[in-house]
């Protein structure tokens, strides 16, 4: 029987099983992490990526969302994925792909990652430290959106792609509204269904950056 770990919430216990139906796919084909259904759902729906497109992955351990992408753009595209966590050896085999353990926040250009060009599309799945408590966790993950629409302009091309997790709250909702809005010809929420149903997170898609 699967492990069910209990979680406190600010309105209760909630519960969800760890080794899911997603967890034991990802573990049969060989993905690194459940979350490359989400990839896989947003992709399908918005068609994000493209052969032979160049893509910086912010955050991108433990791996999936690279397996996936690296298989997406095919031998003449190019992935580069960013952590602050170890390289990933499972990962090197990977001939389109690039690891760097650095901190995003604080590459001062892209000749920090042996790159002349900005990117077709900037892909976040990073996701603050969670402590099950609803605010906290939203303001940790509103301040990391922040912080990555900041920086956008130096890495994602005009008319480039972006997609990027959120923690659901007010302050996010408004910066979606009054900021990321602005900057994309369409822009759109998703849910994937392989999200965990007790999550807070969902995703927001930009299509053709404007460049601003």
């Amino acid at each position: 029987m699967p492990r069910t770990v209990w979680c406190w919430w600010d309105r209760g216990i909630m519960t969800f099983k760890v080794k899911d139906f997603y967890y034991q796919k990802a573990k049969k084909e060989k993905f690194l992490a459940r979350s490359v259904y989400k990839l896989d759902e947003i992709d399908s729906k918005f068609k994000v990526i493209r052969k032979n497109d160049s893509i910086l992955d912010l955050g991108y351990y433990p791996g999936s969302w690279i397996q996936y992408s690296s298989n997406k753009v095919e031998q003449n595209g190019e992935i580069v994925g960013i952590d602050i966590q170890n390289i990933s050896t499972e990962l090197k085999h990977l001939k389109n792909v690039k690891l760097f353990k650095k901190d995003i926040f604080e590459i001062k250009n892209l000749e920090d990652i042996n790159r002349l060009e900005k990117f077709d599309v900037v892909l976040s799945d990073m996701a603050p430290s969670t402590t099950g408590i609803k605010c906290v966790d939203q303001d940790r993950s509103f301040a990391l959106v922040e912080k990555v629409i900041v920086i956008l302009p130096n890495f994602l091309k005009f008319k480039g792609n972006f997609v990027i997790k959120i923690f659901d709250s007010h302050e996010a909702q408004m910066l979606i509204k009054n900021e990321i809005k602005k900057k994309f010809a369409s822009l759109n929420m998703f849910k994937p269904k392989s999200t965990r149903s007790i999550s807070k997170e969902f995703y927001v898609i930009g299509k053709e950056y404007l460049g601003t």
